[in-house]
């Protein structure tokens, strides 16, 4: 496994400032999701706030797989059955779609990155419980990124929320660390036992994302080479933080300040 990177008090203010960058803008494209807007007009928002903050889009051109041209969108927009590295298009949001936004962004050097799902006027119990998993999920993985833990703990308290409610977690997809670059050493798969893996250490910093799917956990990525569908074409749900390991519990570094307040 490649070194992962601690960072120092510097390098935590630029990722807090980053981090509130990312979470501000993932606020206020959410509120932006209705019906009859499309994936692509929330991308374009997202785009003129990226730039206004003085950052600029972590996703647009992110290199693909070999064949794969690099990413076309400033965020990630998945809608229902699109799990995750959804490209902005023409689809129509609609009464009843859950809608995850992705925002990543550079500022000043550092990278943040945090997602969180949507509901367009959900009324399935069975998709609002999908989604209140997804977000439990997460804050029982952030609970266990504390200096002396295991990374295997946070795995763990993603799939045993999941599983204990009847929902699957996506395997083929991870978290990762975050910090100067978006995707750093280690990976955190959302599975797996605890008490495994490295030791979390003071100024290690984490993009947590569980990624919880309905149905079964099997998905498929479609011809534009990015998009992660189900493969059984159910809904599926994506939530993310970046935190800041501490000897005393997690930092989230992607609140927005209304977040905070």
């Amino acid at each position: 496994m490649s070194k992962i990177i601690l960072k120092n008090e510097r390098e935590l203010n630029g990722m807090r400032d980053a981090g509130r960058v990312a979470a501000n803008i993932r606020v206020a494209v959410a509120r932006e999701i209705a019906p009859g807007v499309t994936t692509r007009a929330l991308d374009l928002y997202a785009r003129d706030l990226i730039e206004k903050a003085g950052a600029r889009s972590a996703f647009i051109n992110y290199p693909g797989p070999r064949g794969v041209p690099p990413f076309p969108s400033y965020t990630c927009i998945s809608v229902n059955e699109e799990v995750v590295h959804g490209v902005a298009g023409d689809r129509k949001i609609q009464l009843g779609d859950i809608v995850s936004i992705d925002i990543g962004v550079v500022y000043r050097g550092f990278i943040g990155d945090n997602a969180m799902t949507v509901m367009v006027g959900v009324t399935d119990p069975k998709i609002i419980a999908l989604v209140r998993t997804a977000e439990q999920a997460l804050e029982n993985a952030i609970a266990q990124a504390v200096a002396g833990n295991r990374l295997g703990d946070i795995s763990h308290a993603v799939e045993s929320t999941c599983k204990a409610r009847g929902f699957t977690v996506v395997r083929d997809f991870v978290g990762h660390g975050v910090g100067r670059k978006m995707h750093e050493p280690p990976q955190i798969f959302n599975y797996g036992p605890p008490g495994k893996g490295p030791v979390l250490r003071e100024g290690m910093t984490l993009a947590i994302e569980p990624m919880v799917n309905l149905g079964s956990h099997e998905v498929r990525t479609l011809s534009d080479g990015w998009t992660v569908v189900t493969r059984d074409r159910l809904p599926s749900v994506h939530v993310e933080h970046s935190v800041a390991v501490h000897e005393g519990g997690a930092e989230i570094l992607t609140l927005a300040e209304e977040e905070t307040r």
